[in-house]
């Protein structure tokens, strides 16, 4: 086990996700985002199946700055009730996950507002 974290949201634009995904890197609270354009989504909300063309964000981070990511988020995003899942990362190329820590702030203490 790593101190690293996979986090998973979505957005309703692409727009909206390059706006997400700035915030967090140039915040160092990721190291990288991953944009995945135009994923279909059906989902139950407000007791209706809802169907919809979404960004997923596949955030790189650590465990000690996913608070802020999840703060972050919820401030930006335009959901009422946006997507935010922390996966633990096992295992990785050491060098890569070395990266990632060098990238990401430790408590989001350079993180932008």
């Amino acid at each position: 086990m790593t101190d690293k974290r996979l986090v998973l949201t979505t957005a309703g634009s692409q727009e909206e996700a390059q706006m997400i995904a700035h915030h967090l890197v140039e915040g160092r609270l990721a190291a990288c985002v991953n944009i995945i354009p135009q994923i279909a989504s059906i989902y139950r909300w407000q007791g209706s199946i809802e169907e919809a063309r979404e960004s997923l964000l596949v955030i790189k981070t650590t465990a000690a700055a996913f608070e802020d990511v999840r703060q972050a988020i919820a401030k930006l995003h335009s959901y009422e009730l946006p997507e935010c899942i922390c996966l633990a990362v096992e295992d990785g190329s050491p060098n890569y996950l070395a990266w990632v820590g060098e990238s990401v702030a430790a408590t989001g203490e350079e993180s932008s507002s």
